[in-house]
């Protein structure tokens, strides 16, 4: 048989690398935000999100989505949601790497997590982000509402051994035959949305037991993540208004709870993750914190939950470069490298000084949770939150679409090794959706602003990078001024975007080499940028820049 072709010029995937290792930026914020950290537990994890194996049950993980069963054979109602086992298996490495519930607990002697729990947490969460993002939902959340049911000891006694285990347990069984378990969240209905307060989801009084008051819920949810985690806190209207609610999925007498999912979601992306539509008839559920304050309980998770929104970017940006620089070092075109031609440096270059600035902004908000105790700390979580999940969210969408243009056709096929990207993109913009939109946070930042500290605060945070760049100077000097008079929400996205890269100009003057801080605040302060990535000055350390980004 003759040979038609040969290939040639084509380019060997990136995988069994080291993650954590190749991420210079992420050391470094490391080193940074928690410079006793012992992070050897984060290389070992790293080299094995990085293998070929864990690649492949990621990619098994998306193309065998969940499937729902709401009955058996017999007719009986189940209400189950199946998975792939690739599924499971992601499921059992991220939880065994503490990135549900670690925090929690890491305050036990000899853990590796015990100086910044938050920190090295949000550094394995971003690591994690790179393999696969989807079925990190369940595992974001268990880790957002630990500190929620604390509101209720005795639920807390029971359950927060389980809910911190490193062990995953899959079935659908009575929390106490587990050997872990995981939780969820049920906020918005159909009629709300984000305006929580609408919900119409009615809770009627049913006496009390050991776990405390009880309840019986009626009513709807219209976004239900990870339907098969073992139990929910919710949002329900009792006599006294608006409350927090625990719902198991079965419940103590081992029955399954009034819990029946309609329908899966068929989304955009996530695929790997069951989102749902359920209905509760008569499900029973316990109150957790006071009657009629859940809406305050909703937002301390919603701070964690949006952390990981920005983490989780953060790491797909990571990946995504990754990804185009093992493209463009490996290809070639008009007689060299694609790495080698100039505008081709230009855009490599600005994504990687973009990732870098989300990576600082993201580890920097995760240090703000280690230290709930310090004044400008509380500060700093209060305002940065919603900062980073505008800012970092909001850039991610462009990001993925600017790498994949690197890698050309290659990077907008679905097939496996430069499939990734395809995959990327479609998740880039769920972060910026998820646990509030874009306008949502904007105007979180305006509550938090009012505070009366927040303009001091924020000046605390900037000075260390005073007279270091003209332009940072300029907006640093000019934004205090601005937060005091910030009384039109219609100017509200502007001043995020500021504050955020304001404050990633001060972090990248602390945690990177001067080519990165230099190049950022000529483009991203200075006026040396245009509409899109690939117009930083021709004066830009393109050299440095880029082998600090490199993934091998």
């Amino acid at each position: 048989m003759t040979r038609t072709h040969e290939v040639f010029n084509q380019v060997e995937p990136l995988v069994d690398y080291r993650l954590f290792e190749s991420h210079q930026a992420l050391g470094d914020a490391l080193k940074f935000n928690a410079p006793g950290l012992d992070t050897s537990h984060l290389q070992t994890l790293g080299t094995v999100l990085g293998s070929a194996t864990m690649q492949t049950h990621a990619r098994l993980a998306n193309t065998h989505s969940p499937a729902l069963r709401t009955h058996d054979r017999f007719g009986h109602r189940i209400d189950e949601v199946e998975f792939h086992s690739s599924y499971h298996a992601l499921m059992s490495a991220a939880t065994a790497a503490g990135l549900h519930g670690t925090p929690w607990t890491a305050s036990s002697t000899g853990h590796p997590m015990r100086e910044s729990p938050h920190v090295a947490r949000a550094a394995a969460f971003m690591m994690f982000t790179e393999l696969e993002p989807s079925m990190l939902c369940p595992i974001s959340m268990t880790y957002a509402v630990m500190p929620a049911l604390k509101s209720n000891s005795a639920l807390y006694a029971a359950w927060a051994p389980k809910l911190t285990s490193p062990i995953y347990d899959p079935r659908l069984v009575h929390f106490s035959e587990k050997s872990g378990v995981t939780m969820g969240m049920g906020m918005t209905e159909k009629q709300g949305g984000s305006d929580v307060r609408a919900n119409t989801t009615q809770a009627v009084r049913d006496g009390a037991d050991d776990w405390g008051e009880r309840f019986k819920v009626t009513g709807h949810k219209w976004f239900f993540s990870a339907p098969m985690c073992d139990a929910f806190l919710i949002l329900a209207q009792t006599p006294s208004g608006l409350s927090c609610l625990f719902l198991p999925r079965i419940l103590p007498d081992g029955t399954r709870n009034g819990l029946h999912i309609q329908r899966l979601k068929d989304k955009l992306g996530n695929k790997a993750n069951a989102s749902s539509e359920v209905e509760f008839d008569q499900a029973t559920a316990w109150l957790v914190g006071e009657e009629g304050r859940g809406v305050p309980q909703i937002l301390e998770m919603g701070s964690m939950t949006r952390l990981d929104c920005a983490l989780g970017t953060s790491g797909l940006m990571r990946q995504a470069l990754s990804l185009a620089m093992n493209h463009t070092s490996q290809r070639a075109a008009f007689g060299k490298r694609l790495i080698d031609q100039p505008l081709m440096r230009n855009v490599l270059a600005d994504l990687a000084l973009e990732s870098e600035a989300a990576c600082a902004l993201s580890m920097r908000l995760a240090r703000a949770f280690d230290h709930p105790g310090d004044e400008h700390e509380a500060v700093m979580a209060r305002l940065l939150t919603p900062i980073a999940k505008f800012w970092i969210c909001k850039r991610g969408s462009h990001f993925s679409q600017e790498a994949m243009e690197c890698m050309g056709g290659n990077g907008y096929v679905e097939e496996a090794g430069e499939g990734i990207m395809a995959r990327i993109y479609r998740e880039m913009p769920l972060n910026s959706i998820w646990e509030g939109a874009g306008n949502i946070m904007a105007l979180d930042l305006l509550r938090a602003l009012r505070k009366a500290d927040a303009a001091a605060a924020l000046a605390k945070e900037l000075s260390p990078a005073r007279g270091a760049h003209a332009a940072l100077d300029r907006l640093a000097s000019a934004l205090p001024q601005r937060v005091e008079a910030m009384a039109n929400e219609v100017e509200a996205r502007l001043l995020a975007q500021d504050v955020a890269l304001a404050v990633q100009a001060a972090l990248l003057y602390q945690t990177s080499p001067s080519a990165v801080f230099s190049a950022f605040c000529d483009s991203r302060l200075g006026g040396h940028w245009g509409h899109s990535f690939g117009t930083l000055s021709s004066s830009t350390n393109f050299d440095a820049i880029l082998t600090r980004a490199m993934p091998r």
